[in-house]
């Protein structure tokens, strides 16, 4: 399982601006993908450097270059030195531990946010980190590995479906920003059949691993949160921080979308307490399942004592006992042991502890 708290440990003691990967190892190639197109014509192509993209940056038409994979710093530096990125927002995108957040430079708007996707293989969700640099003419798009939820806008600019193709790199911002938004409702959806899964399991009969699986789930949440709340904050701003960048035809969208980010908030609070509700239930139905056994233990302790203490009697050795020379003696003590027992079983019935 990731770590919750990775370690920043390599960029210790080195200036502020410092291309410095953070995140884990990762040995394959970095893939670069451009997507150049227009109202009337859609290009899409791999290149193999940096160097490749850097003709589409004062094109007429809108550009995408996608680049997955950031565990090469020299290719983030390349590409920020041609389209003018700060030392700073390169830093931010080597680092995979960087918080959402958007900011204004005038030139460029930088936006960081956090892509989640349920893994098969890994059971859960899987956090991403996503850097969008959204330019005059130009988006860039930085991702950790290959796989993402960007294709159905790729989808939509190669069949030139909806609107995308008519309206500016602000939009395209906008669609790769609702896709990574619609990623989180998906993400969602999975996690729900998993809590209805849990809770079937609650009213059968919990097992340990029950409870590990209710820990990992608030522990997800927890991951979902950072994400969704930052996300939430990083569109308003966008819809009311006035940037050149933003035309007022993609306003709209932007406000759309931030409802979309309060209704994912607002079921994954909805999930957290019911997955509290669930841990509540959990500890409280081993409680009462290890009081019914100790209900039992006691009840049976209870009915011993009492012929523990005839049987403790008889069992002194004492020369003078008279009901050892009774051919009765043996039987007698048995059927009395017997009648105490049916007593108390009958008395533990009508006080309807059995």
């Amino acid at each position: 399982m990731a770590r919750l708290f990775p370690s920043l440990s390599r960029k210790r003691n080195l200036p502020p601006g410092t291309p410095v990967y953070v995140g884990a190892p990762r040995a394959e190639p970095v893939r670069i993908t451009v997507i150049d197109y227009d109202p009337d014509r859609a290009e899409l192509r791999a290149v193999d450097t940096p160097q490749d993209c850097f003709a589409y940056r004062d094109n007429d038409s809108v550009t995408w270059i996608n680049v997955d994979g950031v565990h090469e710093p020299q290719i983030v530096q390349a590409l920020g030195r041609h389209f003018g990125l700060h030392p700073l927002v390169q830093e931010d995108i080597l680092n995979t531990t960087q918080q959402p957040k958007c900011e204004d430079f005038g030139d460029y708007v930088c936006l960081f946010v956090k892509m989640l996707q349920w893994s098969d293989d890994a059971d859960g969700i899987t956090s991403e980190h996503v850097s969008l640099i959204l330019g005059r003419g130009f988006v860039i798009s930085f991702q950790q590995r290959s796989g993402d939820v960007f294709q159905a806008v790729r989808d939509r600019i190669r069949d030139n479906a909806g609107r995308i193709r008519t309206m500016g790199a602000d939009y395209l911002a906008y669609a790769l920003l609702d896709a990574v938004v619609d990623g989180y409702f998906a993400a969602l959806e999975q996690r729900a059949e998993r809590i209805e899964s849990i809770e079937a399991e609650l009213v059968e009969r919990p097992t340990p691993t029950t409870l590990a699986h209710i820990h990992r789930l608030r522990r997800e949440g927890l991951m979902l949160r950072r994400a969704v709340r930052p996300t939430r904050e990083m569109t308003a701003a966008l819809d009311r921080g006035g940037s050149a960048l933003i035309s007022p035809e993609v306003a709209p969208y932007l406000r759309d979308l931030y409802d979309h980010a309060v209704q994912v908030i607002d079921t994954a609070e909805t999930f957290r307490e019911m997955l509290t509700g669930m841990l509540d239930t959990y500890l409280s139905s081993q409680s009462n399942r290890m009081n019914e056994v100790m209900k039992v233990l006691t009840m049976i302790a209870t009915i011993f004592i009492p012929l523990t203490f005839i049987a403790g009697i008889y069992g002194m050795n004492f020369q003078h006992m008279p009901e050892l020379t009774r051919p009765w003696a043996y039987p007698a003590v048995l059927g009395v042991m017997a009648v105490i027992t049916l007593a108390m079983l009958v008395w533990f019935r009508r006080k309807r502890w059995l």
